[in-house]
């Protein structure tokens, strides 16, 4: 059954997703789902239409990025390689391909999707949750892919993969296992009027480099991470000591508000240069609702 660039086009933020989970990189998503792209152009021809065509490109997508994870070690956040540092620490770079990176939700969650599946997306999506993933062999990483994201069977996995539907099975078991009290459940609702009042608060504090104004905002056990730096600060004295002092170049930089792995983000943006934090290369804040709310029992307590 042919089909046109067009309609493949169509799947892209979908596969973005998807490759996005399987990697944890939005650079490395996006190459991915080029690649998926010329080899379903070029098979086409094999294309028979028994399933949906987004079905066929999740197929060879997986495979894209279960040879891409033959030759890659896992991706890690800078809290997960050492101690709490210091604003003194010497500033170590490791390579991109190192660290876990995010993703803004345009392009990793299909705008047309109906809103529940748009809320598991976005879910799916979540740092805590693709940092998790990581941990997986790539075989039990794909398989609970597709069996919890995108609600393949075990029949359908273990065509996919070229594995037993016993193996599926077994495979699935033990990645559940290794996932389960890792990922950490955030709020999904929408921010309250108040947290919305208070977002504004920190960007406002930010743009005019209030710092003071700007860690009262935060929570005691706030942290601050750089990639690709090894370094990551805790606490409210260590990222205001930061921000005054090497960290003072933030100074006179804008946010501007998206969404990164499901949360409320802001994309960092130097000089006077306009950019789409939704279709470019950014540096993010992450607000986060649970931090938010924290704040403002805080607050009301005072």
């Amino acid at each position: 059954m042919p089909f046109d660039e067009a309609q493949l086009e169509t799947h892209r933020a979908a596969l973005t997703g998807h490759c996005y989970r399987m990697l944890g990189s939005a650079f490395d998503a996006e190459d991915a789902v080029q690649e998926t792209m010329v080899r379903a152009w070029q098979h086409r021809d094999r294309f028979e239409g028994r399933s949906a065509l987004r079905t066929w490109l999740y197929r060879i997508a997986t495979n894209v990025c279960l040879d891409a994870l033959s030759i890659r070690s896992r991706r890690v956040r800078p809290f997960e390689e050492g101690r709490v540092g210091t604003v003194d620490d010497a500033l170590e770079t490791r390579p991109r391909t190192h660290w876990l990176e995010p993703i803004p939700d345009a392009r990793a969650v299909p705008a047309d999707a109906d809103p529940f599946e748009q809320a598991a997306l976005r879910q799916s999506i979540r740092l805590a949750f693709v940092a998790a993933l990581q941990r997986l062999p790539p075989r039990q990483r794909a398989a609970l892919l597709l069996a919890d994201v995108l609600g393949w069977s075990a029949a359908e996995i273990a065509d996919n993969l070229e594995m037993t539907v016993a193996a599926v099975n077994s495979a699935l078991q033990r990645a559940r296992a290794t996932l389960a009290g890792r990922e950490g459940r955030a709020a999904e609702e929408p921010l309250s009027e108040t947290q919305a009042t208070l977002l504004d608060r920190y960007v406002d504090a930010f743009h005019r480099y209030d710092v003071d104004a700007l860690v009262a905002l935060m929570r005691e056990d706030a942290t601050l991470s750089m990639p690709p730096y090894t370094l990551w600060l805790r606490g409210h004295d260590a990222i205001r000591a930061w921000l005054l002092g090497r960290g003072i170049g933030c100074r006179g930089s804008r946010l501007l508000p998206t969404a990164g792995c499901g949360l409320p983000a802001f994309g960092q943006y130097r000089g006077s240069s306009f950019y789409d934090p939704d279709n470019h290369h950014w540096e993010v804040f992450w607000m986060d609702p649970k931090a938010l709310q924290d704040q403002q029992k805080e607050e009301a307590s005072a």
